[in-house]
């Protein structure tokens, strides 16, 4: 069931951009850095200041990169610069023995076989969010609202609500502003600040204060728990004799939190952004949905039901991934077949980019989820990344299908969903992939649920 793709997106530029366009466009948009050929083309090269820029969407350099020679390609300054201050040294921005030791002692907590646990309390939450719901909302504020108790109960067994306004608040008023890098956040080392690391510091020591109050309440949490969770394996192993001290336990915290709601709100929204436009899309849901117990008791069945919102969710995934780009910088000379890849080049994948790429998808503008159902023509491999990649894919991938399957079947069983208003939607790529404006939604009862 293909629905046409009405919605606005950046417009591509006709050739490759000036240095000053560059950073015009980096700081604004992302999104618009590359040219209407590299949707076609396997390889784009450019240059910024004299430094190489290569964006791959040839399937086998893109596993290089990524997974064959990993150990080659490491985060920009840039991109440390704009994430660090969210995250500390958490999961996302450590390396080497730190980086092992981190992921050996989380992924398990978020493996396949702990989603049944991890649902409940999803389920739970989303049930009490469902209940709460008015004719009109501001779509984006509450699936973000709803992620985050999701987070809070599914990793730490901590209701988020004492924290929740202050959260948005910062993230939104602060954090919003601090990561649109300008000329000096891109050329600078690392260890030399930019004057915008300042206010980031700042930003950092109220957020960070703010995590801090999350792991105290944690603390005080009465109950026992049948499993341990996430919080409990970080805790043990902040211990006097442990090898995480509780500076590293309060940036594990502040990067579960940040991975583990903005990006499945954002996906949610731009779900809900679609099925607007696709009546028939809503009511296939709707009908899929019907009759399972969505609360913390069934949903563990359920998940499997849910096959064609499943699909929904991948193709809202493969038109707006979370994260618009994967840069690394070039260790050292690298060879990829025929392409010679300098010291110091920027390596740039594009879910973005890949995921329209007209190679790699048939008509890869039209919202069409029925991509992602059994029996479908196969992806080619390394064409989909809305998860990254490799070592550093996202260690909480599965659960985040999981939870936003629930979630958009939920809301979609029991309303119709409308736009408020007919204005265009841009996609802006903020560290994030997120509207360039607030969005109210019209939600209806359906009929016959």
């Amino acid at each position: 069931m293909a629905e046409p793709l009405s919605l606005a997106v950046p417009a591509p530029p006709k050739a490759a951009l000036s240095w000053r366009a560059v950073l015009r466009v980096v700081r604004d948009n992302p999104l618009q850095l590359w040219t209407e050929e590299a949707y076609d083309s396997a390889i784009e090269r450019q240059n910024f200041l004299g430094r190489p820029r290569l964006l791959l969407n040839a399937p086998e350099a893109i596993q290089h990169v990524l997974i064959g020679h990993a150990e080659n390609y490491r985060r920009t300054a840039p991109s440390i610069r704009l994430l660090r201050p969210f995250v500390g040294r958490g999961l996302l921005l450590s390396e080497g023995e730190l980086w092992r030791r981190q992921r050996r002692l989380i992924a398990p907590t978020l493996a396949p076989r702990a989603l049944p646990s991890l649902m409940r309390h999803a389920a739970g939450a989303t049930v009490a969010w469902r209940e709460r719901l008015t004719p009109e909302i501001d779509l984006l504020a509450e699936m973000q609202t709803l992620a985050l108790e999701i987070a809070g109960r599914s990793m730490f067994s901590l209701g988020m609500a004492p924290f929740a306004t202050a959260m948005r608040a910062l993230l939104t008023q602060s954090a919003q502003a601090l990561s649109r890098p300008d000329f000096l956040d891109l050329v600078l080392p690392i260890w030399l600040p930019s004057p915008r690391d300042f206010a980031r510091w700042r930003f950092q020591r109220r957020w960070m204060g703010l995590m801090t109050r999350v792991i105290a309440a944690r603390e005080r949490a009465p109950g026992a728990r049948e499993t341990p969770d996430l919080f409990d394996l970080l805790r043990a192993a902040s211990a006097p004799d442990g090898k995480v001290g509780m500076r590293q336990l309060r940036d594990e915290v502040a990067t579960m939190i940040i991975a583990g709601h903005e990006t499945t709100a954002l996906t949610l929204f731009w779900a809900s952004l679609l099925l607007a436009t696709a009546p028939a899309v809503q009511a296939r849901i709707a009908e899929e949905a019907r009759g399972l117990d969505l609360g913390p008791g069934g949903i563990a069945e359920a998940l499997g039901r849910l096959e064609y919102t499943r699909a929904v969710v991948s193709e809202a995934l493969r038109l707006y991934p979370p994260a618009a780009t994967i840069v690394r910088e070039a260790i050292a000379e690298d060879r990829c077949g025929d392409l010679v890849i300098p010291r110091g080049a920027l390596v740039m994948i594009a879910p973005w980019v890949l995921h329209r790429h007209r190679q790699l998808w048939d008509a890869p503008e039209r919202f069409d989820p029925e991509r992602f159902l059994p029996g479908a023509p196969l992806i080619p491999r390394f064409a989909y990344l809305p998860f990254g990649a490799g070592p550093r894919v996202c260690v909480g991938a599965q659960f985040a299908l999981a939870e936003a399957t629930l979630v958009l079947a939920t809301l979609v069983r029991d309303f119709v969903l409308e736009r408020a208003d007919a204005a265009p939607v841009f996609p802006v790529s903020v560290v994030t992939t997120q509207p360039n404006r607030p969005v109210s939604f019209l939600l209806s009862p359906r009929r016959g649920k």
